[in-house]
């Protein structure tokens, strides 16, 4: 194809993806799925991944590839909309980058360039999956992994990582300053922010774990204090939502975004891992904590809040749903943002009534066969009455 034809031929598909509608679809009650994805590796701008110069490039080929854009933190800033992004490479680094909109459900572009996030220590080979956060200390936060080769694996070990937690700081999204990591005896990952202070220290969702995959002795959920986030050190460390036998959460689960408060107590929403015939099956869930302690857990609906569906099974990591941002906006609507299969972002919008009712209303999980019969017994004979 003529290389003026095939660059026209690119930017009006570009533009007519970042102009397509979304619609939102017959839900569940407590939310809705929408059609399309709002974020996907085809958003990322045509002049990061192209170089434009006919005598450089004269097959317009894509110089560089851009492979997936997926969990992302999220913020309401200046009235619009913020999704920090991991953008993934064809390179298999990911990176962060700004995606906006003054919709929270659709027009999400990236802005000019990406993220460039001070290095702290030895630099990072890959970084991820940033949890933002307003804190009532005036700082936007973000806490993202940080992924190093591990530096006690033998010489021919190319896979072995290790996993530390990466914290930054900003007032707008595109001027950060980089703290020190998190100290920690265990590896870290899924770290977040509460978003007050507690008993005037900042508190921390943590999630230990003995290698980078497997959590070993990590029982789940953790949740420590700390004086500062400019050196913060893991020092005291409890398990507020423990991983049990034969659930959702049985070989790992972590805190998704900072959790959101309302009157009846602090809305969390969590991934939950567990094994099965096909490796590993990401889902969500939710659970609330006590408003005089987030550490405290006062309702917890058993089971998945979302899994996969149809094509969200299919990706770069199948059966994988994950989430690490959601917007709630004064009017109560939340917008929740999910990455399925490591490859692209959706939305699903709710209420904070609607969660809270999902959370408090919902039966836990009786963690056998019998109270989960129990369960559906007890909803058949109130619809009788």
């Amino acid at each position: 194809m003529e290389y003026k034809t095939r660059e026209a031929l690119l930017r009006n598909q570009h533009k007519e993806l970042l102009a397509r509608k979304n619609y939102p679809l017959d839900g569940n009650g407590v939310y809705e799925r929408f059609r399309y994805p709002v974020v996907t590796a085809e958003h990322a701008p045509l002049e990061w991944r192209y170089d434009f110069d006919p005598v450089a490039n004269p097959y317009l080929m894509e110089r560089f590839g851009i492979h997936a854009a997926f969990n992302a933190g999220a913020i309401k800033l200046d009235g619009r909309y913020c999704l920090v992004v991991r953008v993934e490479g064809a390179d298999r680094k990911s990176f962060f980058a700004v995606a906006e909109s003054d919709k929270g459900y659709e027009g999400f572009r990236f802005r000019e360039r990406p993220i460039v996030m001070p290095e702290f220590g030895e630099p990072a080979t890959n970084v991820y999956d940033m949890r933002v956060v307003q804190h009532e200390d005036g700082w936007i936060y973000g806490i993202f992994c940080v992924e190093r080769k591990d530096p006690s694996a033998p010489a021919n070990d190319t896979s072995s990582a290790v996993a530390f937690a990466g914290i930054a700081r900003t007032h707008d999204l595109v001027n950060w300053e980089r703290l020190p990591d998190l100290v920690s005896k265990s590896q870290q990952r899924n770290v977040v922010l509460h978003p007050e202070f507690v008993n005037g220290k900042y508190a921390l969702y943590t999630r230990p774990q003995d290698g980078f995959i497997d959590a070993g002795d990590g029982g789940g959920i953790g949740w420590t204090l700390v004086d500062s986030l400019d050196g913060a050190v893991v020092m005291d460390e409890k398990i507020i939502n423990a991983r049990r036998y034969h659930t959702i959460m049985e070989a790992k689960n972590g805190e998704g975004p900072a959790p959101i408060k309302t009157p009846q107590g602090w809305l969390h929403l969590a991934h939950g891992v567990r094994y099965c015939a096909s490796g590993l099956r990401y889902v969500l869930y939710m659970y609330m904590t006590a408003l005089d302690d987030p550490a405290r857990v006062i309702a917890q609906p058993a089971g998945f809040f979302m899994a996969p569906q149809d094509g969200e099974y299919i990706g770069d990591v199948m059966n994988v749903l994950f989430s690490n941002g959601w917007i709630a906006d004064p009017d109560g609507t939340v917008y929740i943002y999910y990455a399925s299969s490591d490859t692209r972002l959706h939305v699903a919008v709710s209420s904070i009534d609607r969660l809270v009712d999902y959370c408090m209303h919902t039966a836990p999980d009786g963690l056998r066969t019998g109270k989960s019969v129990e369960t559906v017994n007890s909803i058949i004979d109130k619809n009788k009455k």
